[in-house]
């Protein structure tokens, strides 16, 4: 699936199920709540923390995905094309760190 064909499949689920996307307030402070689910999970997967029991079932691939949905409809709602802004995103990263991570010493 493209990322402009997400973006559509998002849409056509807002007007169907949805009835209507959220405001962009509402959706920014569900994002932060949808991040704040994938950082436990990896703090207490991956990290240092411990992992409680209740959150041993949670699924990482769930969560990140609850991300990509909002973040899909902020961008929908914001008139946003996500494929054009990822390039323009990825040619400024480019131009800007061609070498500089080759040169990085703690990367190697």
């Amino acid at each position: 699936m493209t990322i402009e064909q997400s973006q559509k499949l998002v849409d056509d689920w807002i007007k169907t199920h949805g009835v209507r996307y959220f405001n962009e307030l509402t959706n920014m402070a569900m994002l932060t709540e949808e991040v704040g689910e994938v950082a436990r999970i990896i703090a207490r997967r991956y990290g240092e923390q411990s992992e409680k029991e209740s959150d041993k079932n949670k699924d990482l691939g769930e969560e990140l995905a609850d991300v990509l949905f909002v973040l899909i409809c902020l961008a929908n709602q914001t008139g946003v094309d996500l494929t054009q802004a990822l390039q323009k995103n990825l040619e400024k990263k480019t131009a800007r760190d061609s070498e500089r991570h080759h040169n990085n010493e703690k990367l190697r």
